[in-house]
């Protein structure tokens, strides 16, 4: 006989039909409600009970269901909360995200909704189990990724749409798969699409499906990416790429949660949660118009930034220790080591593809290296590609210093602010400048 304890449910509104409607519903889902008609209510039931979910209302006779979540957010942060809105308040919903809720449902209360997310909250993994796995897959011990890892942890924890920004190859859709696999959809399907492979022609068949003889060649009913995705997270890498009709398609289809497959007559209801990513910068493809602002305002509730490796040198050195010992582990062969010059020529280089062009240059001194030991000649590193820039300068080369100073402090500034994305401040502080130098610099060099 189970004798394990049933879960419990905190519901806060101040509506009696609402309340016994959840209540109901919830029941006979096997789980104990406490219900509550205030904030002052629901604080006192949270202090007194351990809860598994908490759904709050917007409004409430005495404050916001956002006070109620910023509220368990700084007390009870492993509690799960939903918030329900009216129906179109979708703003409302994204700054209940942002600021921590897990999920949203919209009045009127759709119970088939209402079933999937009281399911997704309480599959969620015990707290302290995450970091455990992260750590394991995401190497490094520089401040940027042990920050990373401790933001995938608390997104794990929550449905909101998480924009992952970074450069090429800097390990976005690994980040993407560890906030899915963390989560309570872990069991369900990871599904990657790379917006920018697809034909813009097949497009709408590809994401929402076709049904047979819709079109020539659709010679049987095929499902879609989003249909592929039902109950788990679809991932959208160079979402940046999608053509403007497609974002239109896809705007629809998150705001709904429902697609029509190409030819279909009848919409199907859809359960995923949408991860996306790009190496472009989406505000500068928002003011280009060559990106909606009203798509880019759903996805980019939480900005997730992947860090380049420039900004994390520390983490070479195991980085690639871990690489070699999988080359070996290939080979039946033993790991080769790297020579300390090699080493500092890979902590000098700048790498513009990160992680994934340092897994390719080991993978190539690999196979070129003599007696197990990889030399700095056998990394082959890009000529001028270099963080130190060759360390003594040509003098056959350089007419006037003051030119040539200028030169090099104006590729330096220009380095900081690509790798802060343009953020000044932060450009100043990985030059060791005051904001005030940065300013004077930036004027003096034009770049203001």
């Amino acid at each position: 006989m189970n004798t394990s304890p049933r879960q419990k449910i905190l519901i806060v509104d101040d509506e009696p039909d609402i309340r016994e409607l959840l209540e109901i519903t919830l029941g006979r889902m096997k789980l104990d409600t406490f219900s509550a008609r205030n904030l002052a209510e629901a604080q006192a039931l949270l202090h007194r009970e351990s809860f598994d979910l908490c759904l709050t209302d917007m409004r409430l006779p005495d404050g916001t269901g956002l006070e109620l979540v910023q509220h368990i957010q700084q007390r009870y942060p492993q509690l799960p909360v939903a918030m329900i809105t009216a129906y179109g308040s979708l703003e409302t919903a994204i700054n209940a995200l942002k600021a921590g809720a897990f999920d949203f449902l919209t009045k009127p209360v759709d119970l088939t909704r209402l079933r999937e997310l009281v399911g997704s909250a309480l599959r969620m993994p015990p707290a302290g189990n995450v970091c455990t796995s992260i750590d394991r897959r995401l190497l490094g011990e520089s401040p940027p990724m042990r920050n990373l890892r401790k933001q995938i942890d608390k997104l794990a924890r929550s449905q909101a749409p998480v924009y992952i920004s970074g450069e090429s190859g800097s390990g976005k859709e690994l980040v993407a798969r560890l906030i899915h696999e963390q989560g309570p959809r872990a069991s369900r399907p990871f599904v990657p699409v790379n917006c920018g492979a697809i034909p813009s022609e097949l497009m709408e068949s590809e994401f929402f499906g076709h049904r047979k003889g819709s079109f020539s060649g659709a010679v049987e009913d095929k499902p879609g990416l989003f249909q592929a995705a039902h109950g788990g997270t679809l991932f959208l890498d160079e979402v940046a790429d999608l053509p403007l009709p497609m974002q239109v398609k896809l705007l629809r289809a998150i705001q709904e949660k429902a697609v029509r497959s190409v030819g279909g007559q009848q919409e199907t209801v859809v359960d995923v949660r949408i991860l996306c990513a790009t190496h472009k910068d989406l505000d500068a493809e928002v003011a280009a118009e060559r990106f909606r602002q009203d798509l880019y305002y759903r996805l980019n509730v939480i900005e997730l930034r992947v860090p380049s490796l420039r900004e994390r040198r520390e983490d070479i050195e195991a980085l690639a220790g871990h690489v070699l010992r999988r080359l070996a582990n290939g080979t039946g062969q033993p790991a080769a080591r790297l020579h300390p010059h090699a080493l500092e020529a890979l902590k000098n280089y700048r790498f513009p593809g990160n992680v994934r062009e340092l897994e390719n240059v080991l993978e190539r001194a690999h196979t070129l290296c003599e007696n197990h030991t990889i030399e700095a000649e056998d990394l082959r590193l890009s000529e001028g590609n270099s963080a130190a820039e060759g360390g003594v300068a040509d003098l056959t080369r350089i007419d006037n210093l003051e030119d040539y100073l200028e030169s090099v402090e104006r590729k330096l500034i220009l380095q900081a602010l690509e790798e802060t994305r343009w953020n000044r401040t932060a450009a100043a502080q990985r030059l060791s400048l005051s904001f005030r130098s940065m300013r004077y610099r930036l004027k003096k060099l034009g770049l203001d």
